[in-house]
């Protein structure tokens, strides 16, 4: 009964804050990017993301052979890396040709939701598969049970539970934020810095949490990696060259790790006086259009098994 107040109280809370800020704040403008040449190139990386991730997913969807836990992992990473770059980027294409560069309030935070989200999710679906590259390699033997549909299954819902839990915070300590205008966000999507710049209430527990949040997240799953990776060294190193052949599984997983961390890191882990919004639009512009663009290449490079979706990509695009 008490949960039930309490889960009542909270969603009336916001929902008051909600009303409140919209009375004061009917929408945004996003500023984002002025030049209009800028339209072709972003589609093209669009829709090359589009047709990537799909054609991954598609491929684990459809290939028996595919069946095991990595590819069950990096059809939902290509999942992922698609909605968020959907989150973002369509608006962004709009606002290029369009006069009218307004977001509505709600449309504003349904964005910062989704993309946190999504972000967050990934973050945990990372180390994920870097833990099933660590049994797969270290404990070959007891990899079917470690690893089983069940444990996969969990350790993708834990991801997704986390990731919405986390966003949800974010969103709702943002929505208590007053905007009292000009309600101009520099920034090609309702990001959290842009907005937080734009209250013209006190920010400093909302900054604290991005921080304190986004650095739990950020050293909770980098450890795991580096934990499983270690390992993964060690067993490579002590054994020889038959499993070091294995270990060159791991480095397309690694080289994502290392593009998608290394903008998330610089954006969000850092002193707000550090800011820069013309630079920090061009380091978004990577993490949210060019790394789901690159990671469907980055695997399939590296995988004989999905190489054939690159070929098929390319063979489409003569044929058409």
């Amino acid at each position: 009964m008490f949960i039930r107040v309490s889960l009542v109280s909270c969603i009336t809370i916001i929902l008051e804050l909600f009303s409140f800020n919209f009375r004061l704040c009917n929408d945004f403008i996003l500023l984002g990017f002025s030049d209009v040449t800028l339209f072709v190139l972003f589609l093209l990386i669009y829709v090359t993301t589009v047709i990537g991730n799909l054609g991954i997913i598609a491929a684990v969807w459809l290939d028996s052979q595919l069946q095991t836990p990595m590819y069950f992992f990096l059809g939902h990473l290509s999942f992922l890396d698609l909605c968020y770059s959907s989150v973002v980027t369509p608006k962004m294409l709009l606002s290029l040709l369009s006069e009218r560069k307004t977001i509505s309030f709600a449309g504003c935070f349904l964005q910062l939701y989704f993309y946190a989200a999504f972000v967050i999710t990934e973050c945990y679906l990372l180390a994920g598969m870097a833990y099933d590259r660590y049994v797969a390699i270290c404990n070959p033997l007891r990899y079917p049970i470690l690893m089983s549909k069940k444990v996969c299954v969990s350790l993708l819902a834990g991801s997704y539970a986390v990731g919405l839990f986390h966003s949800a915070i974010f969103t709702g300590f943002a929505l208590r934020l007053s905007f009292c205008g000009p309600n101009v966000i520099d920034h090609f999507f309702c990001d959290g810095p842009p907005l937080s710049k734009l209250a013209c209430s006190d920010t400093s527990l909302n900054q604290m949490l991005l921080f304190a949040f986004g650095g739990f997240n950020k050293v909770t799953t980098i450890s795991i990696i580096l934990i499983s990776y270690g390992h993964i060294l060690f067993t490579v190193l002590r054994t020889g060259s038959v499993v070091g052949k294995a270990f060159g599984t791991c480095a397309s997983h690694l080289m994502v790790v290392t593009i998608f961390y290394g903008t998330l890191i610089f954006m969000y882990l850092r002193p707000s006086s550090s800011y820069s919004l013309g630079r920090d639009k061009i380091v978004s512009v990577f993490y949210t259009m060019v790394t789901p663009m690159l990671n469907p290449f980055i695997y399939s490079l590296r995988n004989k098994e999905t190489s054939f979706i690159d070929v098929g990509l390319i063979c489409c695009t003569f044929d058409s």
